[in-house]
């Protein structure tokens, strides 16, 4: 194990050798150079239906695959203002059916249930991404179930693998033990269950330097052993590449994958994908109202590129669906093999 001061020198002087990877177009041709043979670039939205809104980076977990860099030590979020800034722009555009709650853990943010009732008033489909564990971390969080059932949610949960080894190697000790617990606590008001209409879907990310295998045959698997060991059902499982940026970078670059990762990425890459990535149709809202092509561009720091309208409060519906779609070398992510988007494959 380095040294913390030996891992930061590693880190930073990894920094510079990703600085000149990623500038070597023989060995990882610009993604945009790959958009353009294909004839995607410059990339355009095909209309935004999707609000994905980050509620904060406050987490009760810190997994080594978090591109959020999330955990119980960030202070970062979503104000109630802010969310009400995004109320009067959901009110406003009928076409935002959808918006997508993340964190972070977004249960932890103090305003969360107002902000889920008021988006049900809208009569909007709502999504939150809950990491399970989070209805166990405390008694104010037990009746999320409930909660979730009384207000529609659709539960898009995090569950590695379907044995405890992986699952806890990825997102800490105890986790999968507890996610177990909170899937049947959510199985016990209906969700995942036949006829009920209360949605619950999981999310399988790989635990090491390779793409995932097919979302359908893993979830398959997934169905099969929950039911056999622990009696859980569930609707539909997200295979979700993991994506060379923040804590999982960190890992590829000390554990010397970066480089053979990022050919897997280029060499899988699938036009198919890349017209349906998710950037096409889905807005992302950081905490503090900033907007972003993806959530991986805002952890990145590049806001959407429409100048003096790059604010929640600048709000402007159709210079965002003429305007150009960033791109950047992590984009391979999510146009490797079947693609990658927060609802899983997207050509498969």
């Amino acid at each position: 194990m380095k040294s913390l001061k030996a891992l930061a020198h590693f880190l930073a002087d990894s920094d510079h050798q990703l600085e000149v990877l990623q500038n070597d177009p023989e060995r990882f041709p610009p993604f945009a150079q790959k958009l353009k043979e294909i004839g995607l670039m410059p990339l355009k939205p095909t209309g935004i239906e999707i609000f994905q809104v980050n509620m904060g980076k406050m987490c009760n977990q810190v997994c080594t695959h978090c591109h959020v860099d999330a955990g119980p030590d960030r202070k970062e979020i979503m104000t109630r203002a802010t969310m009400q800034e995004c109320l009067d722009v959901i009110r406003a555009n009928p076409s935002l059916k959808t918006v997508d709650l993340t964190g972070g853990a977004p249960e932890m943010n103090p305003e969360f249930r107002w902000f889920v009732t008021e988006l049900k008033r809208l009569n909007r489909h709502v999504i939150v991404r809950c990491n399970l564990t989070i209805i166990l971390a405390n008694k104010k969080y037990h009746d999320l179930p409930q909660f979730y059932k009384d207000n529609n949610i659709e539960v898009v949960s995090s569950l590695p693998f379907y044995t405890q080894d992986r699952t806890d190697r990825q997102r800490g000790n105890g986790v999968f033990e507890d996610s177990i617990k909170a899937l049947q606590m959510l199985n016990d008001v209906g969700y995942g269950k036949p006829g009920t209409g209360l949605i619950l879907n999981l999310v399988y990310n790989p635990a090491g330097a390779f793409l995932p295998p097919s979302q359908v045959s893993l979830e398959k698997e997934y169905k099969s052993e929950l039911m056999k060991h622990y009696q859980i059902e569930f609707n539909s499982l997200f295979a979700i590449t993991n994506i060379p940026i923040s804590r999982y970078l960190d890992y590829l670059l000390v554990s010397g994958n970066y480089e053979e990762y990022m050919s897997k990425l280029i060499n899988a890459f699938n036009p198919v994908a890349a017209l349906n990535v998710m950037c096409r149709n889905t807005l992302s809202i950081g905490w503090d109202g900033y907007l972003y092509d993806c959530d991986f561009n805002q952890m990145l720091d590049l806001k959407i590129a429409c100048a003096g309208k790059q604010h929640i409060s600048q709000f402007d519906l159709q210079a965002f669906e003429n305007r150009n779609i960033i791109v950047k070398q992590h984009c391979y992510g999510c146009t490797a093999g079947s693609g990658s988007s927060c609802g899983g494959a997207v050509a498969e």
